[in-house]
């Protein structure tokens, strides 16, 4: 088995613009990559079986993301194969298969983008055992059928996003140490997009506005859009923030929630600084801290 590293996210704000015909939402927001994740082990096969090899609290085999991103590309690699083009070594053996073995560290239901983060990293990495050849750019599209945060995991870089979170431009972020807390909830995202009292029309912003030394998402008039809706129907994650801001006076970026939450953080300049905040932490929250990444370990 080989071994493959699937970094958590942070939206360090996440406005949302507007809504599809298709029910989709518009989002402006800036993920940051961090050094905690998922670990993903890939054996190989030499039949055309994909499978799970060990079982994971709370993710069924039939919904892992991980997995449907696998049989996602064994089909491509199908049609790839078929039209005789796109492939690195035309003389690849098929069928195409392979055992996965997810380390789960992300919290489920955390707003960190775990599951994306694993598909991901098994379409990264799959198309290089399975030796495809498939540009990022392909990998980016076949990512968005699983998912709107798979895009950002294959772009590989710190980025802000637009449209349903799938239009990325690469951004340099500062360098970080990230106090994330995770209380005892687990928030579905759909519940949270589907509360009629969400705001859906927060004002564009431009990607100018992240100029070096003056970032604007530090700034309170960033936020996360979604916190009001996640706080009413899950107080605990208000509880969270609450206690979180009162201990982040030296926060570069105060407390905010992540993606759709349950997770909340704040960014420290210093490793002390966030370890000392965490370790305060009241003893029923989950939680890490973590160095934000510049890049994915799988980027080119």
């Amino acid at each position: 088995m080989e071994t493959f590293f699937a970094p958590a996210k942070l939206n360090l704000f996440l406005h949302v613009t507007g809504r599809r015909a298709d029910g989709y939402h518009l989002l402006e927001s800036v993920f940051q990559l961090v050094d905690f994740g998922d670990t993903l082990q890939l054996a190989v096969r030499a039949d055309s079986v994909i499978r799970r090899a060990n079982p994971v609290a709370g993710v069924p085999e039939a919904d892992d993301l991980a997995v449907r991103a696998a049989k996602l590309l064994q089909a491509e690699a199908g049609l790839v194969a078929q039209a005789g083009a796109g492939l690195a070594s035309p003389a690849l053996p098929r069928p195409l298969g392979v055992d996965i073995h997810l380390d789960k560290r992300i919290p489920l239901g955390g707003g960190l983008g775990g599951g994306s983060s694993d598909a991901a990293t098994v379409l990264l990495a799959l198309n290089r055992l399975w030796q495809l050849g498939l540009t990022r750019e392909r990998l980016m599209q076949i990512g968005l059928g699983l998912g709107a945060d798979v895009p950002f995991f294959i772009f590989g870089q710190n980025a802000f996003a637009s449209g349903i979170g799938e239009a990325l431009q690469a951004v340099a972020l500062p360098q970080r140490w990230f106090v994330v807390l995770k209380p005892q909830v687990n928030v579905p995202t759909a519940a949270i997009f589907r509360a009629p009292e969400l705001t859906r029309n927060a004002k564009s912003v431009k990607i100018a506005d992240f100029s070096a030394g003056a970032w604007a998402f530090a700034k309170p008039s960033f936020r996360n859009d979604l916190e009001p809706v996640a706080i009413t129907q899950f107080p605990a994650v208000g509880r969270a923030l609450q206690w979180l801001g009162q201990q982040d006076e030296k926060a570069a970026v105060k407390a905010r929630m992540s993606g759709s939450g349950a997770c909340v953080f704040a960014a420290f300049d210093a490793r002390a600084e966030a370890e000392a905040v965490f370790a305060q932490r009241p003893p029923e929250w989950g939680g890490f801290v973590a160095q934000g990444l510049q890049r994915h370990p799988l980027a080119e």
